[in-house]
Formats: structure tokens, sequence, C-alpha cells
């Protein structure tokens, strides 16, 4: 593939020289650097390039120009090349125009000039914008092959387990993709009664692989290293990567130990937009990626497709056992486990689950209702981000409400999208009933709550966000639990002269669990907040409590 290039648009020359000189020293080993002195050239260089199917990674251009400002040329960049990040170089007085530009044209970054010394003020803007389009962008000769069918729950897993875990593939149906699909299956000498198959670029052929096989084939690591850590925290959501994030940085000897991906919940979101410090907002998958990377480069492990299923006590340590054998010891717990989606409680949905209908939807995987009518039940901020994701590719997104107004359980900013959406209809006091179908979902049931009304309406889709339950069963009758099943914590534990079960002359730390040395973080904790940022910060504080546990001990 040739090189992506990076085109920067600035009236003066002397400052378009300037920047231009900047990026090569940087990024021309990897990118082609193209420049331009008006919003008219800039789009003509785009256009040239469109037609010769050169790739666009980034362009650069100046608020203040004449004829045609930054913002309006920025607004038509996508029509020539539709993944190119977009960033403005501007003044403390446009800052109005910057941040319009995020709200009307997905501007992804503005930058303040002067950007001198580019190593701090241009360069790391720049590295995480480009980082940004590799991911979205990867070369795909590596890619590993999948082979299945549309509706096959097993199929849906393991490409669920690879977009979570930011591995690239390339998906093949055996039904739309017939000839290829047989092809593939020859080249590993499999059938199309082994599918799901997913083929490596090393050559593994893999016959309907459990996540754990998949892991272990594809290099992630499946086993702890060490004999004991300081710290093991259970859940690699927010809560739990923020924890490692801490203690790694602190010297603490940590291990994450994940049953799925990580990310958790929030992994799967197409849209986080009131995270501090992002003020485009970011995908799950970006977020989680980002802390993967520096709980990497602190130095914690992650450890991923093993599911913890029980705790002990060990002497002094604690003891998580795991899923089909082994266990990891550690001085100090934390549980960050989050929360698990309640299911729909509706006629035919355990065997149609996976097979049209979903719990959730990732950030990535609306793209596979492209055309089709889908539905959509809850009201949540989950499910508006789902619905607004779902609709830039389906042709109608039902939203199924047990309520009267959306107000009432979702964010302002996310109702007034929904609102102005041509494609999202909204239905009020409704509720699926029944879910049918012949392998994979055909038609659903509805009824108006108020009126007792049933209604059967076809869809192939159904995405349901009805709430979720703490992910906590796991843990045993020592660990102490609300009546829902939330982890109790620090003075929660001392509410009345029982005491809650709290085994020791102290009072247990803030987010203390009743067996000293476990900590809860997250939402898996009761009384927590349900929030990204909430969860982070219950992350880090987790961790100077266990400074305080292990100095103690």
């Amino acid at each position: 593939m040739a090189k992506p290039t990076i085109v920067t648009v600035d009236d003066d020359e002397s400052v378009s020289t300037a920047i231009a000189r900047d990026l090569r020293t940087r990024y021309g080993d990897d990118y082609r650097v193209v420049r331009a002195t008006s919003g008219a050239g800039g789009l003509d260089v785009l256009r040239r390039l469109a037609r010769r199917g050169q790739p666009v990674a980034l362009v650069a251009a100046d608020e203040r120009m004449p004829g045609m400002t930054g913002i309006q040329m920025l607004s038509q960049v996508r029509e020539y090349a539709p993944t190119a990040k977009l960033l403005l170089l501007t003044a403390y007085a446009d800052m109005d125009a910057a941040i319009a530009g995020i709200n009307d044209i997905g501007l992804d970054q503005f930058l303040l000039k002067p950007w001198d010394p580019p190593q701090e003020r241009l360069y790391p803007a720049v590295d995480e914008l480009l980082d940004d389009w590799l991911r979205a962008n990867p070369d795909h000769t590596s890619d590993i092959r999948v082979v299945g069918h549309r509706w096959s729950d097993r199929t849906h897993d393991i490409k669920t387990f690879l977009a979570r875990n930011h591995i690239p593939y390339h998906w093949y149906d055996v039904e739309d993709d017939a000839d290829e699909a047989a092809r593939l299956l020859g080249l590993g000498g499999a059938a199309v009664a082994d599918v799901p198959v997913v083929l490596t670029p090393e050559g593994v052929t893999l016959r309907s692989p459990s996540t754990y096989d998949l892991a272990t084939a594809l290099g992630l690591r499946t086993q702890a290293e060490q004999p004991v850590y300081d710290l093991a925290i259970v859940g690699a959501g927010p809560a739990g990567l923020a924890a490692a994030v801490y203690a790694a940085s602190e010297g603490l000897s940590t291990v994450v130990i994940e049953g799925e991906a990580p990310g958790g919940q929030a992994g799967q979101s197409a849209a986080i937009e009131n995270y501090l410090g992002f003020p485009r907002g970011l995908t799950g998958g970006d977020l989680a990626q980002r802390a993967i990377a520096q709980v990497g480069r602190f130095g914690a492990e992650l450890v991923v497709a093993r599911d913890v299923v029980g705790l002990e006590r060990r002497g002094p340590v604690r003891a998580l056992t795991l899923a089909g054998g082994g266990s990891v010891e550690a001085r100090a717990i934390v549980v960050a486990t989050g929360m698990s989606y309640r299911l729909l409680p509706a006629k035919g949905v355990p065997d149609l689950t996976g097979r049209g209908l979903y719990y959730g939807v990732g950030a990535g995987e609306a793209s596979q209702c492209e055309g089709d009518v889908v539905h959509v039940v809850g009201a949540a901020n989950s499910a508006g981000q789902a619905v607004l994701n779902l609709a830039r590719y389906a042709k109608r997104v039902v939203v199924l409400a047990r309520g009267t107004s959306l107000d009432d359980s979702m964010s302002r900013y996310l109702v007034e999208r929904i609102e102005a959406a041509p494609n999202v209809e909204v239905r009020y006091r409704a509720e699926v009933l029944e879910v049918k179908g012949e392998g994979h979902v055909e038609s659903l049931v509805i009824g108006d709550r108020d009126t007792g009304d049933r209604e059967v309406v076809a869809s192939s889709w159904l995405f349901v966000f009805i709430g979720a339950t703490p992910h906590t069963d796991w843990l045993g009758g020592e660990v102490v639990r609300d009546d829902e099943g939330y982890l109790l914590t620090g003075r929660w534990l001392q509410r009345d002269e029982e005491s809650r079960g709290w085994p020791l002359a102290r009072a247990p730390y803030a987010l203390e669990t009743s067996v000293p040395g476990v900590f809860a973080a997250g939402d898996a904790r009761h009384d927590s907040m349900k929030r990204v940022a909430s969860a982070v910060g219950e992350g880090a504080m987790a961790v100077a409590l266990v400074h305080r546990y292990l100095a103690a001990t």
C-alpha cells in the first residue's frame, strides 16, 4: 500500500513551510506530507489523491484563511477522504469556532498556534491522531479469517472476542460469501460442519474454538506468570484498568484477570461523550485501548479469557480460583467485575440469543444491520448510544421504552439526537412479549403496557439494554452483599450492631469488603455511581487503600 498522506493547509507561506517541515521530520518515513496554501487548493489536492485511491490519514488546516476558513475547508474533507483525521490550527480567539467544529463537522482535535516546540505542542497530538487512524485502517494482509454463519451464536462470540481485543479479522459468511468461504475451509482442511472456523496468518486452523483456545492460539496472555502478586484485580473494565495503572506505576506487582476482553461494558460503547478531557468524545474501545497501553507501560500483567470462579483464604494471601483449573495468589484483591446484562423476560429468548438477539452492541458491530429494521429495548444512556450508532447503518431503528419519556432515564444530549434522527422511532409504554424465528430472530410480539394490545412485527435484529446485575456470585457467602448482589464496603458494613460480618477491631477501609484485604471498585459495589469517571476514580482510590492495608499487615 502507498504511504498514507498528511495534508497541511495554511495561507501563510512561511507557516505552511514550517509545519510541513516539522511533520516531515517526525513522520516522513511513514507518511507523505503534502501542503497547500488555500482551502480551495487543499480540496484540489484531496480530489487528486481520491482519484488515485491514495489514503489520507490527516488534514491539518489553519482557521484564519481568506476566502475559505479552516472549518469550512475541513467540513468538505470527508467527501474525498472519509477516514481522515481533522486537525484545526487556530488562535485562542478562535476557540468558539473550534468547539463548533467539534459539534458540527466532527473535528478530531484543535491546536493553538504557535506550536513551538513541536516535540511538546505538536507531535503528541498528531501522534494520537495517527495512532487512532492506523487502528481504524489496519493493513489487512495479515488479518485473521473467520468463516461462519451469520446467525450462529458461536460465530458471534468469536467475532465479538476478536473485535473487543482489537484483533483485526476478515469475516466470510458460508451463505453470502459461499465460494470464498468454501475455498478457505478447503485450505484449512475444514468443512461447513466445523464452523465457525478461524484461520490464523500462521496457517493454524481452529474449529469452533473456545475463547480460551482462541486467545492462546493468537498469543494473548492466558496464564499469570508469577506465583504471588502484591495485588490481583478481577475485571478489566474502567475501574480495574485504572487500579492496574495506579498500582503498577507505584511499584506493586500487579495482575489483572479478565474473562472476556478489556473495557467491560463501557468498552462496547459507540460514544462516551461526557468523559473529562475528550471534548469530541471517544469510543469505549478507544478508551480501553489507551488504558491497556498504560497498563503494559507500567508492567502490570493482563490475563484474558480466564473466568474467576472462586475466592479462598490461604494464610496471609488470597487466592483466586480459575475456571478450567489453576489459581492466582495475591496479598490483596480488587474486585472490579462490573455488571452482567439483565436477561429479557420474554418467550423464545433462550433459543434465539446470539441468533439475532443480543445484549449490548459493540461500536463496530452496527454495520451488520445495514439496510435492515432494528429494534432496541431500553431507554438508558447505553441504549441511546447504541441507537445512534445503529441508525448510521440501519434502514430504521425502533426504540421500545417501557416508560412515557426518554428524559426520565437518558441524558438530554442523547435524547435530542435521537429525536432529530430521521430513521429513529420511539414507541413508549411498549415491551417485547415474545421473540419468534426458525434459527434466528424473524419477528417480535410487542405489547402495549396500557391497553394490553399485542402486535406482531417483522424484525431480524433485537438489541437489549434493560439494566444489569452485579457479577459477584463467584465470591461465595463470605463476602457480604446487599439484596441485589452488590458488594457492601466501608461504612455500609457497620450500619447495624451486627456489623454485617466485619471481623476486625479496626473499621474497614472505605472500599474494603467484609473480607479484609479484598476491595471493591466500580459498578459491582453498593452505592456506586455507575459512571465511567466514577469507576476510574474508585479504581485509583482502591489502590491507595491497598497500600494502607499492605503496610499494616
